[in-house]
C-alpha cells in the first residue's frame, strides 16, 4: 500500500518535532528528523562560526535519505526545505507561529544575540514559506499556525484527514 511522504518545515521553535512525531505515532509512519540525522551520521561541511552551528551536507543527507523517501510513508522535520527534491514530497506544511510565542521558545532553547533576531526576523518575513513555494508546486504547500496545544491538535486532526483521504485516493 502507497503511503504518502510529508514535509513539516518552518522556522526553528515553531513545534515541528513535535507535531512530527505525534503524527508519526498515530498514523505508523517513518518519523525522520534532519537535524538528528546528521548528528547521528555526522552529515556536516563545517562549522558556522557567528551562528554556533554546524553546517549540513545537503547531498549527504539526499543520499541518506533516498531509499527511505522511495519507500513511502516518511514524515520529515526540518527548517529548510529547499534542497530536498521535490519528487519526494505528496506535501509540505509549513508551520507558523506568532513571535511572542516563537521568541518565548527560541530563548528557552539559548538561542540569543543574532541568532535569536534572525530566527525571529525569518518568521516575520514567511522566508520558510516562500522558500517551500519557490521549491514545491504551490498547490502542495500549506501554512498551519501553531501556536497552543489547540493548534497542534487541529494540525493532527487536518494532516490525518489529508493522509487517509491521499491513500484513497493513491491505492
Amino acid at each position: 500500500m502507497r503511503r504518502p511522504n510529508i514535509l513539516l518545515t518552518g522556522t526553528p521553535g515553531v513545534g515541528k518535532t513535535t507535531l512530527g512525531k505525534e503524527l508519526a505515532a498515530r498514523v505508523e509512519a517513518t518519523y525522520v528528523n534532519v537535524g538528528d540525522l546528521a548528528k547521528e551520521g555526522e552529515l556536516y561541511e563545517g562549522f558556522d562560526e557567528e551562528y554556533e552551528c554546524p553546517i549540513l551536507d545537503e547531498d549527504r543527507v539526499i543520499d541518506e535519505l533516498e531509499d527511505k523517501m522511495n519507500e513511502g510513508g516518511v514524515i520529515v522535520d526540518y527548517h529548510g526545505c529547499d534542497f530536498f527534491p521535490e519528487r519526494w514530497f505528496h506535501i509540505v506544511f509549513v508551520l507558523r507561529t506568532e513571535n511572542s510565542f516563537l521568541y518565548d521558545r527560541l530563548e528557552s532553547r539559548g538561542y540569543k544575540g543574532k541568532k535569536l533576531q534572525d530566527n525571529i526576523q525569518c518568521e516575520i518575513f514567511q522566508t520558510i514559506y516562500e522558500e517551500a513555494m519557490s521549491s514545491y508546486k504551490e498547490e502542495i504547500v500549506h501554512q498551519l499556525p501553531s501556536n497552543t496545544p489547540e493548534d497542534l491538535e487541529r494540525n493532527l486532526d487536518q494532516i490525518i484527514q489529508w493522509i487517509e483521504q491521499w491513500m484513497k485516493d493513491n491505492n
